[in-house]
């Protein structure tokens, strides 16, 4: 399709209009997600996530939160939105479900399906999400790891073992660190 399309959009509907032009519409899954949220290390190509804190490399909402679309008009209604937090972990056991495909836990223990999400349910079933980026990087981040329960999160810096948390609930920008006032999360 070169020269055919300019922006993520333009491709994204080159691909759904293949689909549909050739019948494979209702019987396809089409998912569409990132890496990492935008990068906003300062340099001349970064992406403001407001309102979320940070970018790519970090563990802030502004670096894990990211576009993450599931078509298959044979289960999901066309426009329907979730709040469930998901994860890259859960494409494999989710894939498997829409397949009708046993789920395999021993290969994605980190992973759910989110069937029960695309079906309009509240929630799946998970205890918790998880992050780990024990690393430098060039966007600046700073080695650590996350973990998600419910509302609450935690950011855990591997230098010093310093942690933070928030209750994104209250505070989706993750300007308040409430580590001190819940010392037993």
């Amino acid at each position: 399709y070169a020269g055919m399309v300019e922006t993520v959009d333009d491709a994204v509907g080159v691909v759904l209009k293949a689909l549909k032009d050739s019948g494979l519409e209702e019987n396809t899954i089409v998912v569409f997600t990132s890496d990492n949220g935008g990068v906003s290390s300062g340099d001349a190509y970064c992406t403001s996530n407001l309102p979320f804190r940070g970018g790519k490399g970090r563990q802030w909402e502004g670096g894990i939160r990211e576009p993450f679309y599931i078509k298959f008009p044979a289960l999901v209604k066309a426009g329907s939105q979730s709040e469930v937090p998901v994860t890259g972990a859960d494409l494999y056991p989710t894939l498997l479900d829409l397949c009708g495909l046993p789920l395999r836990p021993q290969q994605h223990l980190d992973g759910v399906s989110l069937v029960p999400a695309l079906q309009g349910k509240d929630s799946v079933d998970r205890d918790a999400i998880y992050w780990h980026y024990p690393h430098y990087s060039n966007q600046g981040g700073f080695p650590g790891g996350a973990v998600r329960v419910g509302d609450w999160k935690l950011v855990e810096r591997y230098e010093d073992g310093r942690v933070h948390l928030y209750n994104l609930a209250k505070d989706i920008g993750e300007a308040n660190d409430v580590a001190d006032q819940h010392p037993e999360r």
